[in-house]
């Protein structure tokens, strides 16, 4: 297995990161051909969605979650900042981590698919994304 750890700069705001250069740039450093590329999120405040970016969806999808979770005061969590506890529920719902097949070098994504981290969680401006490949 071939594994490396990036950091992402949502700039402590709310964000949909298309993380497709990072994945592309991954896996032609370790020669991918056949298998199984894993993008993990170590974080309790953030997930990772397959989702068509640059149309507008990445913007509704952060709509639709402050909606489903608001920051408001009903969380229990309550440390950082006002609504905080809303982030440590997005994990339940938009997952940590994805396994995307990689044919001939590439991810075997459809044509307006981009695998993204979501993170909703302005108190953390700086993420990681661990991505590890499985030859086939």
């Amino acid at each position: 297995m071939d594994s490396q750890l990036i950091e992402i700069r949502t700039g402590g705001r709310e964000a949909v990161v298309d993380l497709t250069d990072e994945i592309a740039a991954f896996l032609r450093s370790v020669d991918a051909r056949e298998g199984l590329l894993n993008v993990w999120v170590p974080h309790a405040t953030a997930g990772l969605a397959v989702i068509e970016t640059g149309a507008g969806s990445d913007t509704d999808l952060l709509a639709a979650l402050r909606e489903l979770l608001p920051a408001d005061d009903r969380w229990r969590h309550r440390h950082g900042s006002p609504g905080h506890g809303r982030d440590h529920v997005l994990p339940a719902i938009i997952a940590p981590s994805m396994s995307v097949p990689v044919l001939d070098g590439r991810t075997a994504l459809g044509t307006w698919q981009s695998v993204c981290l979501v993170d909703t969680n302005g108190d953390n401006p700086v993420r990681s994304v661990r991505l590890s490949f499985l030859t086939g």
